[in-house]
């Protein structure tokens, strides 16, 4: 397959490609150090990427930020950070890469824990993430030419235990390369609509 990863430079993309590599030829793209430069806040400069790479048999995202703070200091602008970027970001490299992809090709986002694990400081995050889960099982109802859709859902990175610990008291890791085999799933697969929740359930 032609795969275009978004994100391909970070922790998890990185251990993404190397999972999809060996089968599969890799278009890596980000905000940098990546082949194709794209900023997901830019609808254009998405269908400039797409028109630019031609057909594709799946686009995998692993990128998109969002603001951490407490909840009476988030403004305008924080809350827009998630909402423009993680969120609609993914939105628009689905709407606009429906064209793009061959037939029975897929989409696979990336959203996390927070939405149903929430941490102090986390809002703007839980938010945008069970935007997407409602986004991925509502889109995938839609997709025309046998196009499937889903939605990995990690805890967090062991890599990035060190930076984050502090933030998630008690929660368990999960190394990137265990965690990038939701993205094999999503990938070559055949499921639609699915949430993949790596290193993390909704079982108290």
């Amino acid at each position: 397959m032609k795969i275009l990863v978004i994100g391909a430079s970070g922790t998890l993309g990185r251990a993404v490609c190397a999972a999809l590599e060996p089968r599969h030829t890799l278009l890596r793209a980000g905000r940098q150090g990546a082949d194709l430069q794209v900023d997901l806040r830019d609808a254009d400069r998405i269908e400039a990427m797409y028109e630019a790479i031609g057909p594709l048999d799946a686009v995998v995202v692993t990128a998109g930020k969002v603001h951490f703070g407490p909840l009476a200091q988030i403004d305008a602008a924080q809350w827009a950070i998630g909402l423009q970027d993680k969120l609609m970001g993914q939105v628009q490299l689905v709407q606009r890469g429906l064209a793009r992809l061959r037939d029975g090709g897929s989409f696979t986002l990336t959203s996390g824990l927070l939405n149903d694990e929430p941490i102090r400081q986390g809002a703007s995050a839980a938010m945008v993430n069970g935007a997407l889960e409602g986004f991925v099982r509502a889109a995938a109802l839609e997709l025309p030419r046998g196009l499937r859709i889903n939605l990995v859902s990690p805890t967090l990175l062991t890599e990035s235990r060190e930076a984050y610990a502090a933030f998630f008291p008690g929660t368990l890791t999960m190394d990137a390369a265990q965690v990038a085999q939701g993205y094999v799933r999503s990938v070559e697969g055949g499921d639609t609509g699915r949430v993949y929740r790596m290193g993390w359930s909704r079982e108290r």
